[in-house]
């Protein structure tokens, strides 16, 4: 059962209303947290009509409603087995809808992706693979507990034309700072864009920019936003400072 003071605030997507859109993701928590997969998949069956397509449904309904229930465990407002229930039946319909997205023409851009160590960072930095791999990139995903001498290695050895890294937590930040700092101080893949997301950078602003990220993003869509529009971006010497914040993007 949803804690008392949990409440849905999420924008307005196609042609429904704030309302609807709320109550949709809310009977999909519900339904996940309770591991009632016939239920999960009645309401992804009910946002078929104003989320027609896997990428429409992977932005407005399975990623607000993760980041809804990692909000729920960081609080303790979920027991352990509803939050292992909620993830793994959200994992499962999230490989189902990922079968039928349609790919763009290649952008001829190579991405190699990693994440946190659980299987929530995984399925988070799933969706956004799928949202790359929808929008052109190719993308290589690792998953998580990679050790940092190992991304190194696959970095100079393939030569991805970006590195996407995934932080959910503080204790995973160190290993990422790690894999940054050397791929600077070595700089055998200079044109190496590094790209970092996940929760530890949403709740510290100006975190990326600190530890020399050239690129970071909020959520899937996001991401693909930045390597789309941002292709060439490299972080400055005097970007990598504790303090600076990164002007708010506005909506076009």
């Amino acid at each position: 059962m949803l804690p008392p003071a949990w409440k849905v605030s999420s924008p307005r997507i196609g042609g429904g209303s704030l309302m609807s859109h709320d109550a949709l993701i809310e009977r999909f928590l519900e339904a996940l947290v309770s591991g009632d997969r016939d239920a999960a998949r009645g309401v992804v069956r009910d946002a078929s009509p104003t989320l027609p397509e896997a990428t429409d449904l992977i932005v407005d309904l399975f990623w607000p409603t993760y980041e809804l229930i990692e909000k729920l465990n960081r609080n303790d407002q979920l027991s352990a087995l509803s939050y292992r229930m909620s993830i793994r039946l959200l994992r499962v319909l999230a490989d189902q809808t990922s079968a039928s997205i349609v790919r763009a023409p290649s952008r001829n851009k190579r991405i190699f992706a990693v994440g946190g160590p659980t299987d929530a960072d995984d399925l988070g930095v799933q969706m956004a693979v799928d949202m790359l791999e929808a929008n052109g990139f190719t993308v290589a995903f690792a998953g998580g507990g990679i050790p940092a001498d190992e991304i190194l290695d696959h970095v100079h050895t393939n030569r991805p034309d970006a590195l996407l890294m995934f932080c959910p937590s503080p204790q995973d930040l160190p290993a990422v700072r790690q894999v940054i700092d050397t791929i600077h101080e070595i700089n055998a893949v200079p044109d190496l864009q590094i790209v970092v997301g996940g929760g530890v950078f949403n709740r510290a602003d100006g975190l990326a920019e600190e530890i020399g990220a050239d690129l970071w993003a909020a959520d899937p869509l996001d991401l693909v936003d930045e390597l789309v529009n941002h292709p060439d971006r490299k972080a400055e010497p005097e970007q990598r400072t504790v303090g600076r914040r990164r002007k708010t993007r506005t909506a076009a």
